[in-house]
């Protein structure tokens, strides 16, 4: 059995981890942490009581139930301090929260082999979104006119998500940086054109009624295509989870990328 730790455990992520945890037979829920705590997980899942509860200190949670996995969906702000105390106490962080910059990958990398510990964090767990980024290099390779448009819920922070931002960085990979657009073009109104990586244009939506969606958008000559990606429930993100927890433990160092783990 591999004991598991949820960190962000009240959040809707959080609970829906910690059901896809209890409902796997290699996998055994040991404890969970967030700022906001709770007198038993199970009751806020609508099980019996699992004699679980929710703690605010992470450091001392991880000290007391020693879990093998610590999966993280918090919040950008504190991910990588959650991170770093996890490696502190070689437990294996899972982290699905993005926003982390270069240099916190590049820490954590170095942690991470310090400790003999190995890391694994990806900007998206549904399977289908990894197929979308495959994909989307693809047809980069004959359309270099690209732009994304990233669809989330009006509660998540970070903008764009770390799906649009990998993703044009996979593109960029396999396609010389150029201008798109109207060399004289104006923008009217700031960055209505989006935000820019490498050339490529991102373009944020933030809304109640969405969960993760993502449409990379091609043009050609008299053509486009469209690659478009839907998480209709959080219940998308749960089999790249559990993967990830039963192998994070094999790997060596940082991992990045659910497709790490696909090849």
């Amino acid at each position: 059995m591999i004991k598991v730790l949820v960190n962000g455990a009240h959040g809707r992520m959080g609970l829906t981890v910690a059901a896809a945890v209890l409902n796997d037979p290699e996998l055994e829920l040991v404890g969970a942490v967030d700022a906001i705590s709770a007198s038993d997980i199970g009751e806020l899942l609508g099980r019996k009581t699992l004699n679980i509860p929710i703690e605010t200190d992470l450091d001392r949670a991880l000290d007391t139930h020693q879990p093998d996995v610590m999966v993280d969906f918090t919040q950008p702000a504190v991910v990588f301090n959650n991170v770093m105390t996890a490696l502190k106490h070689k437990v294996s962080p899972v982290v699905g929260t993005t926003g982390l910059s270069d240099d916190a990958l590049d820490l954590i990398r170095a942690e991470s082999l310090k400790q003999s510990t190995p890391t694994f964090i990806a900007p998206n767990f549904a399977l289908g979104a990894v197929l979308m980024m495959k994909m989307a290099v693809e047809a980069a390779k004959y359309f270099p006119d690209v732009e994304i448009i990233e669809l989330h819920h009006d509660k998540k922070l970070d903008a764009p998500s770390g799906t649009a931002a990998l993703t044009a960085k996979m593109i960029n990979g396999v396609r010389p940086e150029h201008r798109q657009g109207h060399p004289d073009e104006v923008e009217k109104i700031d960055r209505v054109r989006g935000g820019e990586v490498g050339g490529i244009r991102i373009h944020s939506v933030r809304l109640p009624g969405y969960v993760a969606h993502q449409e990379v958008i091609f043009g050609g000559l008299g053509q486009t295509l469209t690659i478009r990606h839907d998480s209709i429930n959080r219940e998308s993100f749960m089999p790249g989870v559990v993967l990830a927890c039963k192998r994070v433990r094999s790997l060596t160092g940082l991992t990045v990328g659910l497709d790490k783990l696909l090849d």
